[in-house]
């Protein structure tokens, strides 16, 4: 059984003090005479579950509940009110409760209700845990700290919770569009189907049809005997990712249009209608725009699978994030050499960032591959990485004992921020190390897992 923890607040103290010796047989209790105190408790740590009086001095219960589920939105709320004001409680109810209890309050009635809040919590706990092992198990991890990738998790968060809108992914070859797509599928309410890809590209234009659609016996020469199921049937209850969709025929496109609209289609050389909703995620590195300006592409088409358009930068376009994608890529590729690495020289990390990444993060992907498989460590330094043509002043470079610091020149040096990087590369490498355990993370680094959620979260 989960041991859950409980926040009282109420200035009443014969009804703060009741509901806490009625809850703390069951569960971790604290009780606080005002919303002030109790939010600088959460500090350390949040509960599990607060009972917020709405008429608190000081800061009101709807005040604090608005800056609870701001700090905190997995907190579940319970409001307690003194008469049953239907405005308050419907307008504390879209900031975000989920319940309330009026005055004056009956024990069984309220722990209750408590525990039908802590089953909603369980639900989503363990919701979370299979989403969690599905995420680790794929790893649809894309890494960046620049406002476009920031961006553009939110437009995927945001879509991931739609489990049937179609979405279409524009950018460079090696951006990364199949792994926001395993983004997207890996978050949603599909996530325990099937992820079925196909490259548009890489099949020949007589088969996509029949790979698409599945094909009955005898449908042609050459034909499994049984038949073929094809990969939107494949997809059903899952998500069916389009790759490089610019390269479809006009014949595979309006095949496909017909399948988006009706959701249904038949199998070459078949009678029988079949009827499967996948959700659709494309891709492409054309610009689509002019193929339907020139005919290669049907627009009606387009605006089916662009009901969402994530466009992902170049990775010259988002050079914040070569760094922490590097650091990525050496603790993946140490681990898989049986190398230790501690970090990037700041020597090598002005070559990665001054490069002309042509083929994005495939290629910066190659080039950490290799310089951790041909160099021992511990740091990675700028000779190893094999690049050439770097727009770089290679005299102005550090010698090699000093260029994993930041040099102290007659200007000074941002320490704060100094410390505030390297506190978090350590954290954010010790959860890559520990597959997203906080507790194992938090032995790497010689902390308690509290105090390294919070250092975290700070």
């Amino acid at each position: 059984m989960m041991n859950y923890s409980i926040f009282v607040v109420d200035d009443e103290v014969v009804a703060r003090e009741g509901v806490a010796l009625a809850l703390e047989k069951d569960y971790q209790v604290q009780a606080f005479a005002s919303a002030e105190t109790a939010i600088d408790a959460m500090e350390s740590g949040p509960p599990d579950l607060i009972l917020l009086d709405i008429g608190l001095p000081g800061m009101s219960g709807i005040e604090a509940l608005k800056v609870i589920k701001e700090r905190h939105p997995d907190v579940i709320i319970i409001m307690i009110t003194a008469y049953e004001d239907i405005k308050t409680v419907i307008n504390a109810m879209k900031l975000g409760a989920y319940d309330y209890v009026v005055k004056p309050l009956k024990m069984n009635a309220l722990i209750t209700n408590v525990r039908v809040a802590f089953g909603t919590i369980s639900m989503r706990k363990e919701i979370q845990v299979l989403h969690e092992k599905y995420l680790k198990e794929n790893q649809p991890c894309f890494i960046g700290e620049s406002n476009a990738i920031q961006d553009i998790m939110e437009v995927v968060k945001k879509v991931a919770e739609s489990p049937d809108t179609s979405t279409i992914i524009i950018g460079e070859t090696g951006t990364g569009k199949e792994l926001i797509a395993k983004a997207i599928h890996y978050r949603s309410p599909r996530f325990k189907g099937p992820m079925v890809s196909i490259n548009c590209a890489a099949i020949p234009k007589e088969l996509i049809e029949s790979e698409l659609f599945g094909y009955d016996k005898g449908a042609f020469s050459g034909a499994d005997a049984s038949g073929k199921i094809g990969l939107v049937e494949k997809a059903e209850q899952g998500t069916l990712f389009l790759d490089e969709i610019g390269d479809l025929s006009l014949t595979a496109q309006a095949k496909l249009l017909r399948f988006l609209e009706e959701g249904e289609y038949y199998r070459v050389g078949g009678t029988t209608k079949h009827r499967v909703r996948p959700r659709i995620i494309s891709a492409t590195n054309r610009d689509l725009s002019r193929m339907i300006a020139d005919g290669q592409f049907r627009e009606d088409l387009y605006y089916r699978f662009a009901v969402v358009k994530i466009e992902i930068p170049s990775l010259n376009q988002r050079r914040d994030d070569i760094i922490p994608i590097a650091q990525h890529f050496l603790i993946e590729f140490g681990k898989k050499f049986g190398k230790t690495f501690t970090g990037i020289s700041s020597n090598a990390e002005a070559v990665l960032k001054n490069y002309h990444w042509t083929g994005n993060v495939r290629e910066l992907k190659n080039v950490i591959e290799r310089a951790v498989l041909m160099s021992d460590g511990p740091v990675l330094k700028f000779e190893n990485l094999g690049l050439k043509n770097v727009p770089i002043d290679k005299d102005a470079l550090l010698p090699d004992d000093m260029s994993f610091h930041t040099p102290l020149s007659a200007s000074g040096i941002d320490l704060s921020s100094i410390l505030q990087s390297i506190e978090k590369y350590y954290f954010d490498s010790a959860l890559k190390m520990a597959k997203g355990n906080e507790s194992k993370a938090a032995g790497l680094l010689g902390l308690s897992r509290d105090k390294f959620r919070y250092r975290r979260k700070k």
